[in-house]
Order: C-alpha cells, then sequence, then structure tokens
C-alpha cells in the first residue's frame, strides 16, 4: 500500500470518526430540545391544574398563582357583574303554565319610611317561582284472576306484569332505576346506596338488593351482545384515552376467522395486547 493509500485510509477514518460525532451531537440536540419542551410545558403548572404537589412546585409558583388570582378578581369599572354579553346564560327560565299558583301577604309598611300600608292602592304584583319535587311512596296491588278449566278442573291464574311476582311484593321500575344510578353510574357503594335510597325517597331498600338491580341490569346488558359492541369499539380505536391504567383488548390487527369459523371462536383465540394509551389528566 502506497503512502497515498495510507493517506486516503487515514483521511476516511477521521470523516467517519466525523459523522459519528456529529450524530451524536445531532442526537443529543434532539434530545435536549425534547427536554426544554417538556420543561416549558411544566413551567406554568402548578398544583391548582395538575398532580404536582405544592412541594414540588417550581420557585415562585405560589406568588404567580397569588397574582393571577387577584387579576381574575379585579373587574373593570365599566364591566357589570354576571355574564357578559355574548354568553350563553343557563339560568332557570320561568315556566309560563305553573302547576300551582300561591299569593304571598301584602307588605304591611313602606319599605322607605315605614308607614302603614293599610288601604294602600294595589299596583301590578312581582313574581317568583320555585321548582321542587314531590316524593310520594305508591304501593300497588295486582289482583291475578283465576279460570277453572271446565274440561279438567286445573285453575289458571293470570301472569303478573313484568317484574312482579305472584305472592310476592316487589319493588318497581322507579327505585330500580335509583339504585342503578346510584350504584352503576355514581359508584356509589351498595350499603351506601340503600341509605340515600332511604333518605330521598322514603323506602327502606337493603344493600343486597341494591346488589340485585344492578346484576339484572348487568346480565340484561349482557344478553344484548353490549360486551361484545365495546370491546369491537374500543379495539377500533388507534389510541385509548384511560384515566389510570391501561385497558386492556383485543387485538385489532389479528387475522380475521378462517372460512366456516365463527368470529365469536376467533375472538376467543386472540392474544390480548395492549393498544397505546395517552394520559387524559
Amino acid at each position: 500500500m502506497g503512502a497515498k493509500d495510507e493517506q486516503i485510509t487515514a483521511l476516511t477514518a477521521s470523516l467517519e470518526a466525523a459523522l459519528a460525532a456529529l450524530e451524536g451531537e445531532r442526537e443529543l440536540r434532539r434530545r435536549l430540545e425534547l427536554r426544554v419542551a417538556e420543561l416549558e410545558r411544566r413551567l406554568p403548572v402548578d398544583s391548582t391544574d395538575s398532580g404536582t404537589p405544592s412541594s414540588k412546585e417550581r420557585i415562585g409558583a405560589k406568588e404567580a398563582r397569588k397574582a393571577r388570582q387577584q387579576s381574575e378578581r379585579e373587574r373593570r369599572k365599566d364591566r357589570k357583574r354576571g355574564g357578559q354579553p355574548g354568553h350563553q346564560g343557563k339560568g332557570l327560565e320561568r315556566d309560563p303554565d305553573p302547576n300551582d299558583t300561591q299569593t304571598a301577604d301584602p307588605p304591611a309598611e313602606c319599605r322607605t319610611c315605614r308607614a302603614s300600608l293599610d288601604g294602600a292602592d294595589a299596583v301590578e304584583p312581582r313574581w317568583a317561582q320555585v321548582i321542587d319535587v314531590e316524593i310520594l311512596r305508591k304501593v300497588t296491588e295486582w289482583a291475578l284472576p283465576g279460570r277453572s278449566c271446565p274440561c279438567c278442573g286445573t285453575v289458571t291464574f293470570a301472569d303478573p306484569p313484568p317484574g312482579l311476582h305472584a305472592g310476592a311484593v316487589s319493588y318497581g321500575p322507579a327505585l330500580n332505576a335509583a339504585a342503578v344510578l346510584l350504584s352503576c353510574y355514581g359508584n356509589v357503594p351498595a350499603e351506601r346506596a340503600s341509605q340515600v335510597i332511604a333518605m330521598l325517597l322514603g323506602t327502606k331498600v337493603s344493600a343486597g338488593w341494591v346488589d340485585k338491580a344492578a346484576a339484572r341490569v348487568s346480565a340484561q346488558l349482557r344478553a344484548a351482545g353490549s360486551g361484545d359492541a365495546m370491546i369491537a369499539a374500543l379495539a377500533a380505536e388507534d389510541v385509548l384515552a384511560a384515566d389510570e391504567t391501561p385497558v386492556n383488548v383485543q387485538d385489532k390487527t389479528s387475522p380475521r376467522h378462517a372460512p366456516g369459523e365463527t368470529g365469536d371462536s376467533d375472538r376467543r383465540r386472540r392474544t390480548a395486547r395492549m393498544l397505546p394509551v395517552r394520559r387524559t389528566c
């Protein structure tokens, strides 16, 4: 090998080393940029809008929060209280057809000079409405007529309405709905749900009955295919939003079932795997 070849080999090795060092610097810069972006994202975050404890807040976070709260409390002198122009209000609206109408006692004295208003001229009255509910415990007994067969003498009785049982006392749909809403939608424990029902609706129910009400709804949803539909909907998504732990769902990239096989049998053979999960809090 001549001196020229040795020089070319040395330059090539030096160039490769320089390119490797440059690639390392690029990777380091990329990581530093990501780190800076993450720190900038965390900069305005404090214990009021994240899970960061107050003991780990950045320096000056408490003072910045106080200044922000103070600026939010300050109002312009020309700004009126309540919703601003363009804001869609959510206040209560007056019912044009109230269920009941009452008249309050007229005032006895003037609110300014305290003079007696006996015999004073009446003016157009103001109005005030209140929306409330009435809790009424209602017990309905169904008579189930029976007929004796003229041929064999067998006695046949009418069937009770759905949810009722002959010779037994049952809770109606309103109480069942309350139990399901509290235990399933509100995540209220069964014992506490039974206490809430007793306090609000005036009917004592047991914790076991609350559990049975939720179980009946679960069985009906299962029979209607709700579970399979939910799994299919989750598996169809590329990214799932979850609160705490990841969600195990069927892998939608698994091969389809072979001809002659049912989707259920194929789905049971699939291996559950993690889909990407994005935290929402």
